[in-house]
């Protein structure tokens, strides 16, 4: 094909694609021509930029004079396949956004640069690898019948089939998966699998189990901590197809995968999956879309399942797969205990009780897990002489004591300051923290147990790259005997030698604004209650500290019973019509004030009138400003998804008419109001 013209679209928020002529270049014998689903180089606003072609045509409503010339073909590289280009297209349709702003971050970075030197590096080492593959799983333990059930059950699953495999923590669900996937590779030579975790830190684990039971086969991984090169490397060998197994976060679900035959999302429920920047994307969405797309199984694993797709399930839309047996012989359940602390007043953050167990777990050479979801020092400092306490300049939050660093730190700006030596209001030098975060836990267990091994793991103690895994290799090797962690060690790691679970705090949840934080808190509490006794031998306890022992959510802990608190749960939100029982969209705004985000709002609330969509009035956002600016929100809810849909089309199209500063974002089915 000598000429034609391209269309192409760009990462630009410009709803629209772009056409550009093709001229074949000379002394270049046209053999096929361009391609639905290559790569291009073209001319964009004064600079080169790489698009996508989603079509080819032979003419253009473009004038002549003003078509420009794509510059280069990206031949090299195989096409994205056409559903690839169909998922991209659906969840820009879904989420009110172009295609090019989907289709095109979803690349690694290396792809969408102008030259090609990293493509032909990555594409080079790519061949001198080994694609003989030998498939075939090693190491496979004898699961129990309902482990044995639950992995026939997936691997043997044909056409689109959504399966919930809903098992207590501790119940095996990993070897699950690798056993279904044992079946999926041993019975098409050519196919894939895509395996979704929901935290960067918990691959390491996953990668290890994979690699060791499918020695033969080739692993990619796709996550944000990778370097642009490894990303680019696997990104290909999962686009090519060498890639059997691939293991990522939630950016893994736009890989280009043309022989996806299973997915698997491990801890379905985890919010992280729900994308909170940019495309606000649910990667769980997304994969069940495309699972239907493709016509092949898709496996939801938890302990704690999404309101969503338990709903899913309880309906028959999803097929339910139980274990609710732990895996490992004589290991049973922790037994939960709520410590009243209007009783057992705590001293340095820890009840009599729980330092009492503590003890006797270091005397018996078993380690212990305390959680606390704050980390810091202290959430705030105050003056008791005048009231003032250590509000961020910037937002409406606290800043929060860092002692080791002598700083003020807001977790929301990241503003830091140092340590004020006397109350900026009235001099008074005597500043107390109020609060408890993991840094002062650790400070006081450091001071009743000196004998102890401490160590802490969170966000602040982890930001060097590998250090967050060094740290977990350092509790399974047995050389802790009290971990202190916020939610990065609640989920998804086995600690063999793990016998106590303190639970600190927990309490602020249960007054939450947010629907969804009573589902959060019972999520969080017993995935943190399953890192114990999941080696079995010695009997494991969970302490939770709290001050409504009576309140239902700690009794369902108590019991382990999901299914009542999920039943308990999904009856509020039938009769005050949230989710999954209606549909929602919200529209937030930005501005330096907030009078300015509400008057855009209100100004988008009243431009589309409509029956069918309840449209509420525009309020300020919990956290209303932050880095100096002002936010205000607007929810939209609908019984019908489709009119939902229909709505947002046509909003969308006026407000991006609407002439305003105010800089303003839609997220389709939010997770935070």
């Amino acid at each position: 094909m000598a000429e034609c013209i391209l269309e192409v679209v760009l990462d630009t928020p410009l709803n629209s694609s772009f056409d550009y002529r093709w001229v074949c270049p000379a002394g270049e014998e046209p053999l096929t021509g361009p391609m639905v689903g290559q790569l291009v180089l073209v001319p964009f606003a004064h600079r080169e930029v790489i698009g996508l072609i989603v079509g080819v045509k032979r003419e253009t409503e473009v004038p002549p004079e003003k078509l420009k010339d794509a510059l280069a073909l990206r031949s090299q590289l195989s096409p994205l396949p056409e559903r690839w280009i169909a998922l991209a297209r659906f969840a820009a349709d879904y989420y009110q956004r172009p295609v090019g702003e989907v289709a095109l971050p979803g690349l690694p970075k290396n792809l969408r640069v102008p030259k090609t030197v990293a493509l032909d590096r990555a594409l080079k080492k790519l061949a001198k690898l080994d694609t003989a593959q030998d498939v075939g799983a090693a190491n496979m333990p004898v699961l129990n019948p309902a482990q044995q059930e639950a992995a026939a059950a997936i691997g043997q699953a044909q056409g689109f089939a959504p399966l919930l495999l809903w098992g207590v923590t501790g119940s095996g669900k990993t070897e699950v998966y690798l056993q279904a996937c044992a079946q999926v590779l041993a019975r098409d030579p050519q196919a894939q699998i895509l395996i979704l975790v929901p935290e960067i830190n918990l691959t390491p684990q996953l990668e290890g189990n994979i690699r060791a039971r499918f020695p033969g086969a080739m692993l990619a991984t796709l996550h944000s901590s990778l370097s642009e090169g490894e990303r680019m490397l696997h990104w290909l060998a999962a686009h090519q197809g060498h890639a059997r197994i691939v293991l990522g976060t939630r950016l893994a679900i736009l890989a280009s995968l043309p022989n996806l035959k299973l997915i698997v999302i491990d801890e379905e429920h985890d919010p992280s999956y729900k994308q909170q920047e940019g495309l606000r994307y649910s990667a769980r969405d997304l994969a069940v879309w495309r699972a239907r797309q493709l016509d092949i199984p898709i496996v939801l694993g938890s302990a704690t399942p999404s309101l969503e797709t338990w709903h899913h399930a309880q309906s028959g839309r999803y097929k339910r797969l139980e274990l609710r047996e732990r895996a490992v012989r004589d290991a049973v359940l922790p037994r939960v205990r709520l410590v009243d602390l209007e009783r057992d007043r705590p001293r340095d953050g820890l009840t009599g009780e729980l330092m009492t167990a503590l003890r006797a777990r270091l005397e018996r050479g078993e380690q212990s897990l305390l959680f606390l979801n704050r980390r810091g020092y202290a959430p705030v400092i105050s003056c008791d002489a005048c009231g003032w306490i250590s509000n961020c300049t910037r937002c409406t939050s606290f800043m929060v004591l860092h002692k080791l660093e002598h700083r003020l730190r807001c977790h929301h700006c990241s503003l830091e300051l140092r340590i004020p030596r006397h109350c900026p209001t009235c001099g008074n030098v005597d500043l107390q923290p109020l609060g408890r975060g993991t840094q002062r836990i650790e400070e006081g267990l450091q001071a009743m147990f000196p004998e102890a091994r401490v160590l802490r793991i969170d966000a602040d103690s982890t930001r060097r790259k590998g250090s967050a895994q060094e740290a977990f290799d350092t509790v399974h090797r047995g050389e802790v005997d009290i971990l202190i962690g916020t939610q990065m060690v609640a989920k998804g790691h086995d600690f063999k030698n793990l016998t106590l679970v303190g639970i600190l705090n927990p309490d602020t949840a249960l007054f939450s604004q947010d629907y969804r934080a009573a589902e959060r808190l019972f999520a969080q509490l017993m995935q943190v209650a399953g890192r114990a006794g999941r080696a079995g031998g010695a009997p494991s306890d969970v302490l939770v500290q709290t001050r409504y022992a009576s309140h239902p959510l700690y009794g369902a802990l108590v019991r382990h019973d999901y299914e009542r608190f999920a039943g308990g749960q999904l009856a509020e939100r039938r009769e005050a019509g949230l989710p999954p029982f209606m549909y929602q969209a919200l529209l937030r705004a930005e501005a330096r004030e907030l009078a300015t985000a509400i008057a855009f709002l209100e100004q988008a609330r009243d431009c589309l009138p409509s029956s069918s969509i309840m449209i509420n009035d525009p309020i300020p956002m919990t956290m209303t400003r932050v880095y100096n600016v002002d936010r205000a929100q607007l929810l939209v809810e609908s019984p019908s998804r489709p009119a939902l849909q229909a709505f947002l089309r046509e909003w969308v199209e006026l407000l991006r008419a609407m002439k305003s500063r105010v800089k303003w974002s839609l997220e389709v089915d939010p997770l935070d109001i």
